[in-house]
């Protein structure tokens, strides 16, 4: 089964997927939260986010491949300097691992919400951000706790509550980058729809 095509020509397409991952590696830059059981709070679920609604389902799941890959080779590209396959080892590897899904989900939800307007784009953007950067990382996240840190599914979704408010805070942002990316660039596909 192949990907679906997008509106980005292929010229365009390469760049973008290395541009996000490089974004994710950036925002690994902001110090990160540790929390008592091994998963810390970090902005860079906002590029998951962002990579979704921005670059569609399939070149956002690539981007966030390719991170992936590169933080396993051992680049240190994770908030505080972390990298190598150890970090799909510790607690926050349910999470780690479901980043490229994530984006992918947010691409998807994305293509098929009402788009038009920057208002709309911005609410669809929420939505996506929501769907495939909450949800999605959660449900892979409190897997993650269960089987590494030892946690009931219970404690392991309860721990996760502390992250609510700060990834809403992170749809609220990546709405706002999509209202002033349609608003500039109005010929944008977000979700990677054709314009």
């Amino acid at each position: 089964m192949t990907a679906p095509s997008s509106s980005f020509p292929s010229s365009r397409a390469l760049p973008l997927v290395a541009l996000f991952a490089a974004l994710t590696a950036v925002f690994g830059l902001i110090p990160k939260i540790d929390l008592p059981f091994g998963v810390p709070i970090t902005a860079q679920t906002l590029a998951v986010m962002l990579a979704g609604c921005l670059l569609g389902p399939w070149r956002g799941f690539l981007a966030m491949l390719l991170f992936m890959v590169a933080v396993a080779f051992g680049l240190p590209l994770l908030s505080g300097g972390r990298g190598g396959f150890a970090v799909f080892a510790a607690p926050s590897a349910g999470f780690l691992v479901s980043w490229p899904l994530g984006a992918l989900a947010a691409g998807l939800v994305m293509r098929v919400l009402p788009g038009g307007s920057p208002g709309r784009l911005a609410l669809s953007a929420f939505a996506a951000s929501v769907v495939g950067g909450i949800a999605v990382l959660y449900v892979f996240g409190i897997a993650g706790l269960v089987l590494l840190a030892k946690l009931t599914p219970l404690q392991a979704a309860t721990a996760t509550l502390v992250f609510v408010p700060g990834d809403l805070v992170k749809s609220v942002l990546c709405a706002l980058v999509v209202r002033t990316v349609a608003r500039g660039l109005p010929d944008w596909p977000f979700g990677g729809r054709a314009p």
